[in-house]
């Protein structure tokens, strides 16, 4: 029989950072929010949470790291929202975010849950933060309590 591993989406006694950028914080406010809202629907209390604000997208990638070093989170989530301007400064941002968050993942071996809107344009970010439909905030929660439990289960070895 073939061994099958998931993460269930019960928060219990797991420990979560939340990292939310500063930058347009009126769509990452609606984030953070929603990814609160849903660590508390999943069963997680307030001890088992902690929010740490930086000023921006590129920021995101060294808080994580240093919290997942500290050892005492099972997964990260961060938070962002990065909208197209006029120059290349949105694709630089983009690409150097995503890849701080997964290095911190893979470096770490603690899940880091990328939840940065990359928009082309205000309507896109509207869409994705919850504004109007569905929440990147939401979503990227449900995915690290997920991890979370899938990495205590690859850990325990069952």
């Amino acid at each position: 029989m073939t061994d099958k591993l998931e993460g269930e989406l019960v928060a219990g006694d797991a420990k979560v950072a939340l990292v939310v950028s500063r930058t347009n914080g009126f769509l990452t406010s609606h984030m953070q929010s929603a990814a609160e809202s849903t660590w508390t629907q999943l069963g997680g209390d307030s001890q088992g949470l902690t929010i740490a604000c930086v000023p921006g997208s590129l920021e995101l990638a060294v808080t994580a790291k240093k919290l997942a070093e500290s050892g005492g989170y099972d997964a990260i989530v961060c938070l962002g929202c990065v909208i197209r301007g006029d120059t290349d400064h949105f694709d630089h941002v983009c690409e150097q975010t995503a890849k701080g968050i997964r290095e911190v993942g893979t470096n770490t071996g603690v899940p880091c849950i990328f939840g940065v809107i990359t928009a082309n344009n205000l309507d896109q970010a509207l869409d994705r933060a919850g504004v109007k439909q569905g929440n990147a905030g939401r979503e990227a929660m449900l995915a690290a309590v997920e991890m979370a439990n899938l990495m205590q289960k690859v850990q325990q070895g069952n």
